[in-house]
């Protein structure tokens, strides 16, 4: 019989209720589905008291940090206003976790609170891409990034929403099997696990703010015009700008030209078709704006670093040189600046 991993859960004020499920639930179905107690769960909090989530529900913890007893494991949920919870204590406490060897993990905004602690130097970490900006602003010595989570050494950090299932599933597949952890999918009804190092999607107005409303309709133009994509001259003249005046705007906001931020669109949609349907790849093509399948397919691996048979097979890219160019439009380039004005986590308006 397996040994038994005990992993606790610490919840702060306002933590997001939907990282949480998220990540207990594999670890129950594991459990479930193996016929052995894989994982035992606990919830935490500070000082024992009870904590409202983001949704108001309030739950009531199992145990303080004091006495909450051994850990093979600890994960902090965060959620919204998550530099409120800093305290002297919870550093303490994180701390001695690190020197006693036991794995840390976040998820949601948590990564702001091991960061707080110093737990998180010398390793690669990530966060809800909202407050990504006041992250690294505040850490800048940390090596951040915006995948969608990052599992390094005995640190596992995710960003929010249902990503910390992703995690969960790559951890018991690590630890147990990857037959585990497919049947917990399909008891789930989730497709696949998706690969942390899979870029957040960041809504551009938030990347840009307000200010840029002629390269928010730009954008517009281009997420609805995939399969028959539309030049360049096009889409200044429907924005009322000249072809150079766009060019500056994606140079300046993106970091790259209007064409590769256009065809990086149509690649992820491509990867998306790929990997959640069972459209042929000419149809994939076709789909997302390609003239022809070998195009579409050197494109693919450029981007990728793997052919899209490949990569719809399950077959992993190789790891780059360390002296690889990063491509501009993989990168999240949010404006620090905008971190100073950031009132709270969970500004997203519809």
């Amino acid at each position: 019989m397996s040994q038994t991993n005990r992993v606790g859960f610490l919840l702060v004020d306002n933590f997001t209720m939907i990282s949480l499920a998220s990540a207990i639930e594999p670890l129950r179905m594991a459990n479930q589905l193996s016929g052995q107690p894989l994982y035992e769960w606990v919830m935490l909090t500070e000082t024992g008291e009870p904590v409202r989530a983001s949704d108001h529900v309030m739950v009531t913890p199992d145990h303080s940090i004091q006495d909450c007893g051994h850990l093979d494991m600890m994960i902090l949920c965060g959620g919204v206003g998550v530099a409120n919870a800093r305290s002297r204590n919870l550093r303490a406490w994180l701390q001695q976790l690190a020197k006693r060897r036991v794995k840390l993990g976040a998820v949601c905004t948590g990564s702001y609170l091991l960061a707080d602690a110093g737990v998180l130097t010398g390793y690669r970490c990530t966060l809800h891409w909202e407050y990504m900006a006041a992250f690294k602003e505040s850490f800048p010595h940390l090596e951040t990034s915006s995948a969608l989570y990052c599992i390094d050494r005995d640190r596992l950090t995710s960003s929010g929403g249902t990503v910390p299932m992703d995690m969960m599933l790559h951890l018991i597949e690590k630890e147990h099997s990857s037959a585990l952890s497919t049947a917990i999918c399909d008891m789930f009804l989730c497709e696949r696990i998706r690969e942390g190092q899979e870029e957040q999607r960041v809504p551009l107005r938030h990347m840009v703010g307000t200010a840029q409303p002629k390269l928010a309709e730009v954008v517009a133009l281009m997420e609805a015009n995939l399969e028959e994509p539309i030049t360049l001259d096009e889409l200044a003249f429907y924005v009322g700008l000249s072809r150079r005046q766009v060019e500056r705007l994606f140079q300046r906001h993106v970091k790259c030209s209007p064409s590769r931020y256009y065809l990086n669109l149509r690649l992820k949609r491509a990867r998306q078709l790929l990997r959640q349907t069972s459209f042929s790849i000419i149809e994939i093509a076709t789909a997302c704006g390609f003239v022809s399948t070998p195009h579409f397919s050197k494109c693919y691996r450029e981007n990728f670093g793997v052919p899209p048979r490949d990569d719809r097979c399950g077959r992993s890219a190789p790891k780059p040189p360390a002296d690889a160019p990063i491509l501009p439009e993989l990168v999240m380039n949010i404006q620090l600046e905008s971190a100073r004005g950031e009132p709270t986590f969970a500004s997203v308006i519809l």
